[in-house]
């Protein structure tokens, strides 16, 4: 065994489905068989676990794909060199439209069901109504403006020839998401498990569609370290990601991921009931309360039996970028091209 800088480690997370590779870890010892000795310390927003571990009260973090680039550049930050030896999962999102939406867009487009995966071309209509009376318009939400979340969000409107001038775009924390579309806050929203089904199975909404249906197979959630952290702990590093890819290969098999959501419904973690935590885990994709589920097989992947889903490349790291300057987040790509290779960095794991 490798000789561990430092047993003792705080590892942030969200309470999210895809965080199950950090809890699989924890729970079957695998953390522990590297010599490690981890606390999973749960987060309720991005920015917040952020800025814990910019400042090093977190020693690493379960993070959105784009994060690591939007903390190198200083987007809605101060600058913090942060670097991404692994990739957590893949997919894993999706977006829900609220109850009261879903019947509206019926209504408009004189429909009795909705074809789903939903286009985006089926609000326009409900668009142009509320414009003509004067009506509130659009209220989507995401859980943090440099997240696939987002930039999903966008390329779905864009689909759909919506023009972003046409609807509000909110942030919201992934655990407040169901609350604020059951209160009316907000019309729909792009988030990961278990977020979406517990709306489904509240009766509240309609999951529209999941982000494997407008992008596949693109990294979704990372690890997470200050470079500072991991040139001082290059075994430790090296330690969490080997544990981590055993959690996910773990995760390949259908009754593991029984387990591991029965493991998530834990106060510590997910804090919610097996029947929302589940479906995605095993490929289904929750509809809506009078509709049957749909397949959707590669909903969440932690790994993989042909490619190695884990090592993070540069071609992704520039196509998060692309997507980065499409929504207006960069003045310029060149800058941030030239962060992939030192921010996506396989060689640490």
């Amino acid at each position: 065994m490798r000789e561990i800088e430092q047993q003792k480690i705080t590892l942030g997370f969200v309470p999210l489905t895809d965080s199950a590779p950090l809890i699989v870890a924890k729970e079957y010892g695998f953390f522990a068989a590297e010599g490690l000795d981890v606390t999973l310390q749960k987060q309720n927003s991005w920015a917040t676990l952020r800025d814990k571990l910019h400042a090093g009260f977190l020693d690493a973090a379960q993070m959105l794909a784009p994060m690591p680039i939007a903390s190198n550049l200083g987007l809605g930050c101060r600058p913090c060199a942060v670097v991404a030896p692994f990739v957590l999962s893949l997919n894993g999102n999706a977006i829900t439209i609220s109850e009261q939406l879903y019947q509206e867009v019926l209504s408009v487009n004189q429909m009795t069901t909705l074809p789903l995966p939903l286009k985006a071309k089926w609000l326009k209509p409900v668009i142009e109504q509320r414009k003509e009376q004067a009506r509130q318009r659009l209220k989507l939400a995401n859980v943090f403006p440099y997240s696939c979340h987002h930039y999903q969000l966008l390329d779905w409107l864009k689909a759909g020839d919506i023009s972003l001038s046409d609807v509000d775009i909110l942030t919201v924390p992934p655990v407040n998401m169901v609350d604020f579309l059951e209160s009316g806050d907000i019309d729909g929203f792009c988030v990961g498990g278990p977020w979406n089904a517990k709306a489904v199975r509240s009766e509240i909404g309609l999951t529209a569609l999941t982000s494997y249906d407008i992008w596949q197979d693109q990294p979704e959630k990372v690890l997470g370290l200050t470079q500072k952290f991991a040139q001082e702990h290059p075994n430790t590093v090296k330690a969490l990601c080997a544990s981590l890819k055993r959690a996910c290969q773990w995760l390949e098999d259908t009754p593991n991921r029984f387990e591991a959501a029965r493991l998530m419904t834990g106060a510590e973690y997910l804090s919610a009931p097996l029947e929302v935590i589940a479906p995605s885990l095993i490929g289904s994709c929750l509809t809506h309360n009078s509709l049957s589920p749909r397949a959707v097989p590669f909903y969440n992947q932690f790994s993989g039996k042909t490619n190695d889903v884990n090592r993070p490349t540069q071609a992704q790291g520039r196509w998060l970028v692309d997507r980065m300057f499409e929504a207006g987040q960069l003045p310029a790509k060149s800058e941030a091209i030239d962060l992939v290779a030192k921010v996506f960095d396989a060689s640490l794991a």
